[in-house]
């Protein structure tokens, strides 16, 4: 027998406000509630609500042989608390089918396991928490944000308690290797390892509605032949993609939903497939080898690498002075402070910051409400300087003495700022181009950036 593993990423992030130079000492409140919740509440009517119904659906159909499972981030399941609780009754209805598994992730889809093993551990056991109060599950698997992963993360996840971690199925991690078995840490063996089979899940997450690709229109039939056509010795084919792609990266007029209703059938009557959860997979399945991954891969871009996040200027710029917050939040309890805290770690803050092209199809750039990176590196570090206040006058307050910020953790400055956008747009320029960048939307000259900056934050 040979399983299919479905696992959908769940994530809305909380996304900041237009917040100017002036609003900093002034204006605590970062967050755009307005979008916030009308993003919350289309995606819910588009996606959650009726694809949580046809899962629902096909489980009860098949009488518990048709299993997935999620991944939910704290931010959107504190989202859902403030504006969707009709999505959140959804998911749990599934839970209690026994079909379906809820993992482990950071709270806020942050990347703080490449940079604060405290706060990894922290945000993990807060998010794991979250999942026991509403799904009665206590998870076994972990999935990091953007299926961030390496031999070190893997240890530190294994020592947690967890079985089993899911990431992504890199090429240049697997070589000769198929993604199609399971695999272990390479530093705790104890630890199991799910690859995505990225060719298989981006058929149906990205290629389906379009028209130029040379096997649309995808049908189960074809779909099924190509699970068919996996090796037999191959015993799992993992099955990742984000959950929006239903409903709301892949319209229902493209037929997105009718495919996931009769997928189950065809996989049952012409396949030697089953489904199974994560955990499932890691229970019947044995290694087949150690994977070796010394540098962290994600799931993200052509490069598989952490180039959507960090290391342009201003990436690095923001995420460094974000964490050199983090010796005086350990001594702070105030919980608006630690609610943003929490809030600025989200990973896609630094993912609108993205250099690398500005036509790049990946489906996180759908909800990037900043016309440029830089625009978006300006606004959090305004507001990176208000919360940098804040949270000296908290630290004062809690040690009752003159605590003293490091020199990098002066606020920000306006020369600063612009600094730091001039130094990432002279990045690149001299960068050499990819061909998919070629294509750029956006064309700023190095003098109009530095007076929009100056605009911006004066």
């Amino acid at each position: 027998m040979r399983y299919i593993c479905f696992y959908f990423q769940v994530h809305q992030p909380y996304r900041l406000k237009n917040y100017h130079f002036f609003n900093i000492g002034e204006d605590p409140y970062y967050f755009d509630d307005y979008a916030n919740r009308s993003i919350m509440r289309k995606v819910a009517e588009k996606c959650y609500l009726p694809a949580n119904q046809l899962f629902l659906e096909l489980i009860e159909q098949y009488g518990g042989r048709f299993k997935i499972s999620y991944s939910l981030s704290g931010t959107f399941i504190d989202q859902m608390e403030a504006y969707a609780p009709d999505v959140l009754k959804s998911f749990q209805a599934l839970a209690q089918t026994g079909c379906v598994e809820f993992l482990s992730e950071t709270y806020s889809h942050s990347l703080a396991a490449l940079k604060s093993k405290d706060e990894f551990k922290a945000q993990v056991a807060a998010h794991r928490e979250k999942i026991v109060q509403y799904f009665g599950q206590k998870p076994v698997v972990f999935r990091n944000t953007e299926l961030i992963y390496s031999d070190e993360i893997g240890k530190m996840v294994a020592d947690m308690g967890y079985k089993a971690m899911i990431t992504e199925g890199a090429k240049h991690i697997l070589g000769w290797k198929s993604p199609n078995f399971l695999y272990c840490n390479a530093i705790n063996p104890k630890l199991k390892l799910l690859l995505k089979n990225f060719s298989l899940s981006d058929d149906i997450a990205f290629r389906f509605s379009n028209r130029g690709w040379s096997e649309w229109p995808l049908t189960t039939e074809k779909y099924v032949d190509w699970l068919n056509g996996v090796k037999e010795k191959e015993e799992i084919v993992n099955l990742f993609m984000d959950y929006e792609t239903f409903g709301e990266h892949q319209w229902a007029e493209t037929g997105i939903f009718e495919f996931l209703r009769h997928l189950p059938a065809r996989v049952f009557d012409n396949s030697d497939f089953e489904f199974c959860m994560p955990r499932e997979a890691a229970d019947k399945l044995q290694p087949t080898a150690l994977l070796h991954c010394p540098h962290p891969i994600s799931w993200a871009d052509e490069e598989r690498d952490l180039t959507a996040w960090l290391g342009n200027d201003l990436q690095d710029d923001a995420f460094n002075n974000l964490y050199e917050l983090e010796p005086l939040i350990k001594q702070i309890t105030d919980t608006d402070i630690l609610r943003d805290w929490k809030y600025l770690q989200t990973s896609d803050h630094f993912y609108y910051m993205c250099t690398k092209f500005f036509s790049d199809g990946d489906v996180h750039k759908y909800f990037n409400h900043y016309n440029t990176p830089y625009e978006a590196f300006m606004n959090y570090m305004n507001v990176l300087t208000d919360f940098t206040l804040r949270v000296k006058q908290k630290a004062t307050t809690a040690t009752d003495t003159a605590t003293e910020l490091p020199a990098t953790l002066i606020p920000t400055t306006p020369d600063h700022i612009a600094d730091t956008v001039a130094k990432a747009k002279r990045s690149t320029n001299t960068r050499k181009p990819k061909k998919r960048e070629q294509n750029s939307r956006i064309k700023i000259s190095p003098s109009k950036m530095l007076k929009t900056a100056l605009l911006h934050i004066n």
